[in-house]
């Protein structure tokens, strides 16, 4: 199932405005731009990382492992920082690292369309044919990234996720789409110089000025507020965050695991995942609230020939990535203002198929979170010993974004209102989780 895209906002029209909206970025480095506005940012770095895992990964393989029983599969769990909790042996790096991690064990939503759950972990709410709901990003941007004068770009921006629609929340919300190298593309305006490029946007601003005044609902005021994010996007300094090209090397090699080692390495070099994980702090450092990257290191819907995969491909990977981002902000004393929640739309069944994959399941799996100032290196909740069933208190994604909207300061008690005139609560009313929450 494709979410729905909004009215008059698509990648391809946002992009259009910034072909015709361009000028040249200030030549200010990069690092030097984050020293000189350090302050603010100070003031203005609470943020959220969503690492989605596209397609359902088998968490009972990764998170939460069953040795002994006939479900358990191929994998051993070693110990981490966490005293008492136990992650896959093939995530070793990340466990070094646990003290600053959780996770959310009985995680039971019973959606397992691929589209379907999609939709309800982003979003906290169930598809209904009457709503379009805002995925989560855009409640962030809303509520956090409206608050941040300085910021100059999007929001909430996406790095190779699929992410969702802002619903309810307005085109100004929606997720900005990149590639994983950051690429975007048209930001080039050719020969069209500054002065004629204000010209333009003068004459443009009175054209929609009039539109806006002649109370044709709500798409004029969206449409000039795309056109300001393009002209944003294409002057402002902090465009440059796209950019990982001026990060030392030091920190290039420790998120992708450095250059392929020969025959195979690429099956164990976290490039593309590592570099998109450096994109995603170095946007936190500009200000933007909510960044969805796509842990695209490998697929997920793994039906068939789970071991081998997730052994000589996706975990490696991952494990190089994921414990260089939480080592990387552990070092510049971010770690507590920024939230990582790792997720797909479901996870996979605890029965290995002939095919010795796994397939769909909701019932029973594993949220992984982290950082945010929260209770972390520990295990909530629990499976029993084959992995089919939660033990005791289960969890829905509406009690991981509020435990998340908790983190950033969002209060748990705002309330939206739909297109149709409904109090929407934010995160679908869910509760904080008790046990992460400091």
């Amino acid at each position: 199932m494709q979410l729905p895209t909004p009215k008059g906002m698509s990648r391809r029209h946002f992009m259009s405005h910034m072909a015709g909206a361009a000028a040249t970025i200030p030549a200010m480095n990069f690092i030097e731009h984050i020293k000189a506005n350090a302050a603010t940012a100070r003031k203005n770095n609470k943020a959220c990382i969503l690492l989605w895992c596209s397609g359902g990964p088998p968490t009972i393989d990764i998170w939460d492992l069953k040795p002994g029983s006939k479900n358990g599969g191929e994998f051993k769990p070693i110990d981490t920082a966490a005293p008492g909790v136990q992650i896959t042996e093939h995530m070793p790096k990340t466990a070094k690292v646990f003290d600053k991690l959780s996770i959310v064990r009985s995680m039971s939503t019973r959606e397992a369309d691929h589209g379907r759950g999609r939709y309800f972990m982003h979003t906290g709410f169930v598809p209904n044919p009457t709503v379009v709901h805002p995925t989560f990003g855009s409640v962030v941007a809303h509520e956090a990234g409206s608050q941040r004068k300085e910021l100059e770009i999007p929001g909430f921006i996406s790095v190779g996720a699929p992410s969702g629609s802002p619903g309810y929340m307005g085109t100004t919300n929606a997720p900005f789409v990149v590639s994983a190298n950051g690429q975007i593309a048209n930001a080039q305006m050719g020969d069209l110089g500054r002065p004629r490029l204000n010209q333009r946007l003068d004459m443009l601003g009175v054209i929609e000025k009039n539109f806006i005044n002649s109370k044709r609902g709500e798409l004029p005021q969206d449409h000039a507020n795309i056109y300001k994010k393009a002209v944003n996007l294409m002057t402002s300094e902090q465009m440059k965050a796209f950019d990982v090209s001026d990060e030392p090397q030091e920190i290039v090699d420790m998120y992708t695991g450095g250059p392929p080692a020969g025959n195979g390495g690429m099956m164990r070099n976290a490039g593309g995942f590592g570099r998109s994980l450096m994109m995603a702090r170095r946007l936190v450092e500009v200000g933007v609230p909510f960044i969805e990257v796509g842990v695209n290191v490998g697929g997920w819907d793994l039906h068939n020939d789970v071991f081998n995969t997730l052994a000589n491909n996706n975990l490696p990977q991952m494990d190089t990535a994921i414990s260089a981002l939480v080592t990387d902000l552990t070092q510049r004393g971010m770690i507590d203002d920024v939230s990582i929640v790792w997720m797909g739309e479901f996870a996979r069944t605890p029965r290995i198929n002939q095919n010795v994959g796994r397939d769909h399941w909701a019932a029973s799996w594993s949220v992984m979170m982290g950082g945010g100032g929260l209770n972390n290196g520990q295990a909530v909740g629990e499976t029993n010993a084959d992995g089919t069933a939660c033990v005791g208190k289960s969890y829905l994604p509406g009690d991981i974004w509020a435990t998340v909207a908790h983190a950033m300061g969002i209060p748990t008690s705002t309330v939206h209102t739909s297109k149709n005139g409904r109090p929407m609560k934010i995160a679908n009313g869910g509760t904080p989780i008790k046990e992460l929450i400091s």
